[in-house]
Parts: structure tokens; C-alpha cells; sequence
């Protein structure tokens, strides 16, 4: 499939690093952690295929596609390579990019996600979600926003992204991380830095996945964050940010 042009926002200056963002979100997720990113990377902030402000395509496509559009991005960056942060869904889009363009990541951080692949069951429940979101829109997953954070708080925020998102773009999604394969036999092969962080308290990928990440690569920096749930860049940003800084 060819890629298609991402919407994207820009900031900070250093060493360029591609913020790749979970589902079912888009780039604003990452507000909280860019001040203490920025003075130390060129921040790249894309809304991928069907999120935010990018373009809408028919579903049928998977995770290579969604990291061929950011590999797109690079070629109209003009960057021959960056830095390459993924939270959640963005996890498994990383390490598909890293699947098929390892020669242009500087660095990866893996964040809130896992390398594990779907069980048949939550494979069926995520075609079934689609199902009803064809039939009920968007308030089939309006129940995430409760589960991206360990701290009610931030419900009303998750909450309002969730919402304003396509439907379109979000079954698309869904049917790409249904079939991801199993990344972990990659992790040997990396060569460049990784940073591994994961919330101790989170309800969507248990923090067991993030340690058999780190014990597949074991010169990979593993943080572990207590009272942090499924979105550390958004829950703990300064302590992300501090794991980020080690990739350069």
C-alpha cells in the first residue's frame, strides 16, 4: 500500500526524535512531556493514517503500512534518520518501522506497549469491537479513557481525544494491531539504544510485557514506574522524559 501524507507538528531543536502516538489518539497526547523534551530534541508529532488531522483511508491496511507513512515523513523531513518513540499502538508501529527500516532509528523507546502479539481470543474481541463500532460509532471505546491512566483525573481528557476521532480511522486501526505478528524475536537485532518504560499500574498491557521486552535485549534501559498506569509520557512525563534522554 502506498504511504500517504501525515499532518504532523514541530518543536524543539537537537537530535530529531518521531513521537508516535497510541490509540485511539492523536498527537495532543503528548502535550505534557514536550517541555522537557524539547530543549534537547527535534520533536516530530505526527497524527498517523486515520487520527487527527491526517487522511482517512479504507481499513485493509496493517502495521508496516502505518510505519511506511512515517518512513514517508522522514523522506519529506529530509531526515535520514531520527529517533523513534511509540506509546501503546505507537509501540507496535515502532518496532514494524524497525522491522523494515532499522537503518533509519537512532534510538527506541518503547512506552506503555509490548512486543507480544494478540491472544486469539483479544484478537476476536477487536474484530467484534469493529462490528460495533459500524454499528454504535464511537462510544463502543469512549470506555478506554478510563483505562489509559491510572488516575481518574485524566478520564475527561482521554476522554475528549477518543471522541473527536474518526471512526473510519479507528476500525483501521483496530484490524492492524488484531493481526500484528510477534516482535520479540527482533529485539537480538537491535543495534542502536532502547529505552523500555512501563507504569506499574497499568491495566492494558501488564508490566510483565515490558520485562520480557528488556530480558530479549538486555542492554535495553527498563524504567518501571510506580503509580503510573498505561501512559507514562501523559501520567509521569518528566521520568519518561529522563528515559528518553538516554537514547541519545
Amino acid at each position: 500500500m502506498n504511504p500517504i501524507p501525515l499532518a504532523y507538528q514541530r518543536t524543539g531543536k537537537g537530535q530529531p526524535l518521531l513521537l508516535v502516538h497510541g490509540f485511539p489518539l492523536d498527537h495532543t497526547f503528548w502535550e505534557p512531556i514536550l517541555p522537557h523534551l524539547t530543549p534537547h530534541f527535534d520533536i516530530i508529532l505526527p497524527d498517523l493514517r486515520g487520527f487527527g488531522n491526517s487522511p482517512t483511508t479504507a481499513s485493509g491496511y496493517n502495521l508496516e503500512d502505518l510505519a511506511t507513512d512515517l518512513n514517508a515523513l522522514l523522506d519529506h523531513l529530509e531526515l535520514p534518520a531520527a529517533c523513534l518513540a511509540g506509546h501503546s499502538m505507537g509501540g507496535y508501529i515502532a518496532l514494524a518501522f524497525a522491522r523494515r527500516f532499522k537503518h533509519r532509528i537512532l534510538g527506541l523507546g518503547l512506552l506503555g506497549t509490548q512486543a507480544a502479539p494478540d491472544t486469539p481470543e483479544r484478537r476476536q474481541g477487536r474484530y467484534a469491537t469493529i462490528e460495533q463500532i459500524k454499528a454504535e460509532g464511537l462510544k463502543t471505546v469512549l470506555g478506554m479513557a478510563e483505562k489509559l491512566s491510572a488516575n481518574p483525573a485524566h478520564s475527561p481528557f482521554f476522554r475528549d481525544i477518543i471522541q473527536r476521532q474518526n471512526p473510519a480511522g479507528v476500525m483501521g486501526a483496530l484490524q492492524a494491531i488484531a493481526e500484528r505478528p510477534d516482535a520479540l524475536p527482533q529485539f537480538p537485532g537491535f543495534s542502536f539504544p532502547v529505552a523500555i518504560v512501563h507504569g506499574y499500574e497499568d491495566s492494558l498491557v501488564p508490566v510483565a510485557r515490558a520485562r520480557e521486552m528488556h530480558a530479549a535485549q538486555p542492554a535495553a534501559i527498563l524504567t518501571e514506574l510506580p503509580g503510573t498506569g498505561h501512559s507514562p509520557p501523559f501520567e509521569a512525563p518528566a521520568a519518561t522524559a529522563a528515559a528518553l534522554l538516554q537514547l541519545l
